[in-house]
């Protein structure tokens, strides 16, 4: 059976957490592919609003088995939190949820470098969510990282005070004033490593190879979104990581022609957090209003998000590189009330109109070319079925269909999972 992707096709925080959850009950196997704890995937049922960061979103679900791969870095003190987050809940944390290998850690000292470098850019930083996530890849590309198979070895911890040395000699080249108490920050980070060790490590490579030719249904979980993966995404404001369908190959072990369905979640509108261009961005109170009704702000950092109008030339663009087969448009609830809707169809780049993302979307080379389409008032929060879709919403979707080539299929009309329409 071929492994089924869900992909994030914006700059993130698409509600990938959601339909992971509303999807589980279809599937065997969640499994994340990359990312770390910058991912925030939120789940909301039973009136309990449930954020993961690391953890996939099939944790929920009785019969799922969520496996974390070896794209994913792991820091071991938030995991600890997570797991402590989810005893209330009387999971069977050590047989549902496994954890790979080869996937790296994330220091004490990622962090702090991870701040440290962000600081001595000044203005030019990145937006980084200071997680340690970017150093924890350099090592993993360096051949230096620690990873959580070497946690079964005897001498993990003199690898560990070898690295940590190594990054506390390079926070000291930043020359910028980073205050911290590493001994504190390492008993912290013992305590969470021995609380990890608890749970399942497997070969996660040969697991889903088995699993595929047992016939179960593999669901990849990606974190983030297309437009913030390393090679595809807005460089050099994107994350450290391969977010499109190719990295869920390299995170998990998965050969190219073992994917099967590749589900692309989209906003109705778009959202950015921290820095980074952002073509369709409103700076009116249509874009307050959007990110006042949609709740726009990040699950992990809490920043206030940017918020402007789809993008179409982008969404396209995250389309043709993963392959998408199946769409699902998120919070078309938010859009209600507008009298009219515009979405971004082509670029004037350079004094040419353009229809395809170019290498460089800076707004000082790029003005967002529109269509306008109705908007309506219903409010979409209390309906059940696609019946009751008021006509002007048809007509967006209809459009968004034309254009992408592709059909949507899921259009969610709330946070909880019953707010979920299949079309």
């Amino acid at each position: 059976m071929a492994v089924d992707l869900l992909l994030g096709l914006q700059w993130g925080d698409e509600g990938k957490g959601k339909i992971v959850d509303v999807l589980t009950r279809d599937y065997d196997i969640i499994a994340r592919f990359q990312g770390g704890p910058n991912a925030g995937h939120t789940l909301e049922f039973d009136g309990i609003k449930h954020v993961l960061h690391t953890i996939p979103s099939g944790i929920f679900h009785e019969n799922a088995i969520n496996v974390v791969g070896n794209g994913v870095v792991i820091d071991p003190v938030i995991f600890k939190k997570e797991l402590e987050n989810l005893d209330q809940f009387n999971l069977d944390i050590k047989s549902r949820l496994l954890i790979s290998r080869k996937a790296h850690l994330i220091l004490p000292t990622h962090r702090l470098l991870d701040a440290a470098s962000e600081a001595a850019k000044g203005k030019a930083k990145i937006g980084s969510t200071l997680k340690g996530i970017g150093p924890t890849y350099m090592d993993k590309t360096g051949r230096n990282g620690i990873r959580v198979g070497d946690l079964e070895l005897d001498d993990w911890k003199e690898k560990y005070r070898a690295l940590a040395d190594k990054h506390e000699a390079m926070i000291k080249f930043y020359n910028v004033d980073v205050e911290y108490d590493l001994e504190e920050m390492e008993n912290e980070f013992f305590e969470a490593v021995d609380r990890l060790k608890q749970l399942t490590f497997i070969d996660s490579e040969e697991y889903i190879h088995q699993a595929i030719k047992a016939n179960k249904s593999i669901l990849a979980e990606g974190a983030q979104g297309s437009l913030l993966d390393i090679d595809f995404g807005t460089y050099p404001f994107v994350t450290s990581s391969n977010t499109t369908a190719a990295g869920a190959c390299t995170g998990l072990g998965v050969a190219p022609g073992k994917i099967g369905e590749v589900l692309g979640i989209f906003k109705a509108y778009t959202t950015r957090v921290g820095s980074g261009p952002f073509p369709t961005e409103l700076f009116d109170e249509v874009g307050e209003t959007m990110g006042r009704v949609g709740n726009e702000f990040g699950a992990t950092t809490g920043r206030k998000r940017r918020c402007g109008w789809l993008d179409l030339v982008a969404l396209k663009y995250a389309v043709q590189i993963n392959g998408v087969t199946q769409l699902m448009m998120m919070k078309a609830d938010v859009l209600s009330g507008f009298k009219s809707l515009k979405v971004c169809t082509a670029y004037k780049y350079r004094g040419e109109q353009i229809s395809h993302l170019p290498y460089n979307i800076e707004s000082e080379n790029i003005e967002p070319v529109y269509s306008e389409l109705k908007g309506w008032d219903k409010d979409l929060t209390t309906i059940n079925s696609e019946e009751e879709f008021p006509k002007e919403l048809n007509d967006y979707i209809s459009f968004l269909e034309k254009e992408l080539e592709v059909p949507v299929k899921i259009v969610s009309v709330g946070p909880d999972r019953t707010q979920t329409i299949h079309r």
